[in-house]
């Protein structure tokens, strides 16, 4: 029986409201599109610019929650602490079958109600004001218990919050609670979590990804408004994939790493994830931007990621002409699924009509990118994770000598993938076998970034899957790691050259009551994610016939 990643699958055009025959199949041939929007600069500025319309408006494209939320305050229709009720109950309704959450915050109705007595005053609001957002828990937070998903670390509280987080309370969000993960990133399910097991929002029966497979069921069951996650390997992208929703994994450097739990220091990115590309953009903005207590946190000017986006309404017949886009020929071949081949496909097929030119581009050395990244990543992690040890950090097994009290609070504390990887980085990592391994995997490291650069300076942007295959089942690949390992191929070699990626939703397989959600990687040159947001948002805009709204929600 061939395995989940081989087996065939059929496009499935998915709409809340049945689709007329004639809409269906023509649907199943390609996808349609509306005329999209004007102005789409670049960098070689080839885009048109042009702000005529003559099309009417899509039926109900993907909206901001944030905007929406922030209409509803300034103009006193709805108040924070509604909106912040509605959202608990809801989480409260969904999260016994989804647990998206470890922890949920205390304090949220009255952080709510502050936001109320500031709009009552007239008082300036942040631009996130009352936004509710779910925060991965290997991501500190000062008020909260930062465990990593591993039981090392349960009952942790952090004596300061993350850059990212307090960026983002100091814009007046709400954090609603601390997401599950795999224990410190280690993991493409969200199964290896030290706690509990995340459920995908489209179909509990099957896995919502990961590592940040507890912070994109947040957002797509409406748990939350947006969420942050951490990007090692492709932890934001893969799960963003899954649960039908908008994952932004930026330039290594973007946003800073303070606070964040190393796993692969030089690999790791802080993410995000929202119901809409406009989200986050908006994310991105309070986020990003240079950080003293970062070394790596880059200087690079910070644009207004949201402001670039253009209105529906001012959407051109060929917003994207002259846009190159290339599309990895290794992303598309044996291994991947034949329906997210087909939703791909017709993704691009999609693009090309909004008047992209689409090319095909083969990167040679993708291949082996797989490889070279979970040694880099192993090997790091055995160094980051030797401060876990009972004494420094972690619960303490109590011990009569210093050497078995490390080993004991270890053995106890970790889970068996997190001592897995731990033992291949230390391997890597030995005398005898440095060059062979961590040294070697350093050199195809170097070719991936050249690869990349070669590929984008003819395109400009690369297009590709976010995974080989749709969510698959709870269970299905625990005892495989290869397979699960495998599953990392399409959004590994992006971590290694530090990029950006940007994943939207494009379609549907089938699968579960209402089909599975797949989602279209693009990726750009460093520092250009005002580009892959523009381009997500058109996208998303004039893409027809689907609503990612999992049946969860009714």
């Amino acid at each position: 029986m061939p395995s989940l990643i081989q087996s065939p699958r059929f496009l499935l055009s998915h709409c809340l409201s049945p689709l007329p025959p004639n809409a269906r199949a023509a649907f199943c041939g390609r996808l349609s599109h509306r005329s999209a929007a004007a102005a789409l600069s670049s960098d070689a500025q080839t885009i048109a610019s042009n702000q005529s319309s003559s099309y009417a408006p899509l039926p109900s494209p993907p909206s901001s929650e944030i905007l929406s939320m922030r209409e509803s305050l300034l103009s006193r229709r709805r108040t924070a602490a509604e909106i912040a009720d509605e959202y608990l109950d809801r989480l409260r309704r969904t999260e016994p079958q989804i647990r998206s959450f470890l922890h949920v915050s205390e304090t949220v109705m009255r952080e709510a109600e502050e936001v109320d007595r500031l709009v009552e005053s007239g008082a300036e609001l942040g631009p996130l004001a009352g936004v509710l957002i779910g925060v991965k828990d290997n991501i500190c937070t000062v008020d909260m218990p930062s465990t990593g998903g591993s039981r090392i670390l349960e009952g942790y509280r952090p004596a300061f919050d993350a850059t990212a987080v307090r960026r983002l309370k100091e814009a007046g969000a709400i954090v609603i609670g601390k997401t599950n993960l795999d224990e410190f990133g280690m993991g493409s399910t969200t199964e290896g979590s030290g706690f509990q097991v995340t459920a995908n929002p489209w179909d509990v029966s099957r896995v919502p990804g990961g590592s940040s497979g507890g912070s994109a069921a947040a957002v797509s069951a409406r748990q939350c408004a947006v969420s942050l996650g951490s990007d090692t390997g492709g932890s934001v992208r893969q799960p963003a994939s899954f649960c039908g929703v908008v994952g932004l994994k930026p330039t290594y450097g973007r946003i800073s790493r303070f606070g964040l739990m190393s796993y692969a220091s030089s690999l790791d990115v802080i993410g995000c994830f929202g119901s809409s590309v406009t989200d986050a953009a908006i994310i991105l903005n309070a986020v990003a931007g240079h950080d003293r207590f970062d070394a790596t946190s880059s200087m690079h000017e910070v644009p207004d990621y949201a402001s670039c986006l253009i209105s529906i309404d001012q959407f051109d017949s060929k917003p994207l002409k002259g846009l190159r886009i290339g599309m990895i020929t290794e992303t598309m071949g044996n291994g991947v699924d034949m329906g997210v081949v087909s939703s791909i496909k017709a993704a691009a097929l999609h693009l090309e009509e909004l008047g992209a030119v689409l090319t095909e581009v083969s990167l040679p050395s993708f291949s082996l990118g797989l490889p070279a990244y979970y040694i880099l990543a192993s090997s790091e992690a055995s160094s980051n994770l030797s401060r876990y040890d009972g004494v420094r950090y972690g619960n303490q097994v109590a011990a009569d000598e210093l050497i078995s009290l490390y080993g004991d609070s270890r053995a106890n504390g970790f889970g068996p993938e997190v001592k897995m990887r731990i033992l291949m980085g230390t391997y890597a990592l030995s005398a005898g076998y440095y060059e062979a391994y961590y040294k070697r995997a350093q050199q195809v490291r170097t070719l991936v970034r050249k690869s990349f650069k070669d590929a984008l300076e003819k395109n400009n942007i690369l297009i590709s899957p976010a995974a080989p295959s749709p969510a698959f089942r709870i269970g299905e690949k625990v005892n495989d790691p290869l397979a699960m390992y495998a599953g990392d191929i399409m959004t590994v070699n992006v971590n290694l050259a530090g990029v950006p990626a940007l994943v939207v939703p494009c379609g549907f397989v089938e699968g579960g009551i209402a089909g599975l959600p797949v989602g279209l990687q693009m990726i750009g040159t460093s520092f250009s994610e005002e580009k892959l947001l523009r381009v997500g948002h058109i996208f998303e805009q004039t893409l027809q016939n689907h609503r990612f709204v999992p049946p969860l929600l009714g």
